[in-house]
């Protein structure tokens, strides 16, 4: 079967156009762009060579836009369209792939991960260079293991929210 695979060209840390695991398995990957037409790139792919799956990673970095174009992939030309990525960034917002793929999509499958206090982790922390959680910026910065922390909702609360709330009461 042959699968097509997409990732964001924004994130580079892999190398651009790799998908990479962190036990270091890689493949090679399209690096779509904001401005890319999805529908087109994936038609294009198909007709060169029969497509039976299509495996997009960093999937919170797609468009509006490009959600739907997934859609018709799926609808129109019968390929699934497996999506992979973050709900949420650093403050608690939905990413615009992410609120699109929920609201579009035909299936969602959460991979769970757990905090340091052994509960659900649904939230991530954006960690500076000391190790502190950041509170403000980019809703986009690209960034590993040591830039990033999953926690839960209690933990991102008494550090993110409840310190917003202090901040803006002072």
């Amino acid at each position: 079967m042959s699968t097509f695979v997409l990732t964001a060209a924004i994130d580079d840390r892999a190398g651009i156009g790799k998908v990479a695991s962190r036990i270091g398995i890689e493949c090679d990957a399209y690096a779509f762009t904001a401005q890319d037409n999805l529908k087109e790139i994936i038609e294009k792919e198909h007709h060169q060579q029969q497509q039976h799956c299509i495996l997009i990673d960093e999937a919170q970095f797609l468009s509006k836009e490009q959600v739907k174009q997934l859609t018709y992939v799926v609808d129109c030309l019968s390929i699934p369209v497996l999506c992979y990525g973050i709900k949420t960034d650093f403050q608690g917002e939905l990413f615009p792939g992410s609120h699109y793929l929920l609201a579009w999509a035909d299936k969602l499958v959460e991979l769970k991960t757990i905090c340091h206090c052994g509960r659900k982790a649904n939230m991530i922390l954006r960690l500076d260079s000391k190790g502190e959680p950041v509170r403000e910026g980019a809703q986009v910065e690209i960034g590993g293991n040591d830039s990033y922390e999953s926690v839960c909702r209690k933990h991102f609360r008494a550090l993110i929210w409840d310190k917003i709330e202090d901040e803006h009461h002072v």
